[in-house]
């Protein structure tokens, strides 16, 4: 699935912006590859790859339908980063390889956290089920206060990998800027996605810190902090904006 839709929005040549000549051609081994990867990581989210035989095992498994869809947003979001960056430098060098390599780990390994904290926080929505059955007999709660900290320390730590990952992928390419002929707009977008990736990892930064000094009864804090995504995002899109329709108005005027 995401290979054809990688292919259909490279004919299409949607999320290109102007000024920014695109050096990927025809879809590589590499994004192949990734995408592969990437359509594995959204098979791992389904609830079950079993048809559910009564009435009672389908609700249960519409409970999960929003978390779903969540998890399955936050990926696609992702792989258009992916998607973006791969048809601006069409780079396919060692360090490039190394690099998607770690993102596609990082994001396997990432996705039960993902859909384990919305299955979470969107329980009191779905009514998912807060205590699991035990083999033995009893119940268990689905978290402990006391775990709070370290499930937002995991969660935390996987967002600031990503978007760690994807910073080295776009100053790998700023430092090959002679060899792949960028223009001054196109470093200049290049530099703006290295800070917007980092503003991110930073976002997810202070979330670990705040699970990490406050009181457990207080860690929902680091939840919370998730929403300076909006704002710290908005204002780095629209200062650098600003900058980017100035410089592109210079380069036409030259």
């Amino acid at each position: 699935m995401t290979g054809v839709l990688r292919e259909r929005l490279a004919g299409t040549r949607i999320g290109q912006r102007e000024g920014f000549r695109w050096r990927g051609g025809e879809i590589t081994r590499l994004e192949g590859f990734s995408d592969a990867v990437f359509a594995f990581a959204i098979t791992l989210l389904v609830v079950s790859l079993e048809v559910p035989r009564t009435f009672h095992e389908l609700a249960v498994t519409m409970r999960g339908f929003l978390a779903f869809g969540v998890c399955f947003a936050l990926l696609i979001v992702l792989w258009h980063e992916h998607y973006v960056f791969f048809r601006r430098y069409g780079l396919q060098d060692a360090a490039t390889v190394w690099l998607n390599a770690a993102l596609l780990f990082v994001m396997l390994f990432y996705v039960y956290p993902l859909k384990f904290v919305f299955s979470l926080v969107l329980s009191g929505l779905t009514g998912s089920a807060t205590v699991v059955p035990l083999p033995g007999g009893g119940v268990e709660p689905v978290i402990e206060i006391a775990q709070m900290p370290t499930l937002f320390v995991i969660y935390g730590g996987g967002v600031i990998a990503l978007y760690l990952l994807l910073a080295l992928l776009y100053l790998h390419a700023y430092r090959l800027r002679g060899e792949l002929a960028l223009t001054p707009v196109e470093v200049f977008d290049t530099q703006a996605s290295i800070v917007g990736h980092l503003l991110a990892a930073g976002v997810a930064l202070v979330s670990v810190v705040v699970a990490l000094v406050v009181p457990p009864r207080l860690v929902g804090l680091a939840g919370y902090t998730y929403f300076l995504f909006g704002p710290v995002m908005a204002a780095h899109g629209s200062i650098a904006g600003a900058r980017r329709r100035r410089l592109f108005e210079e380069e036409i005027r030259a």
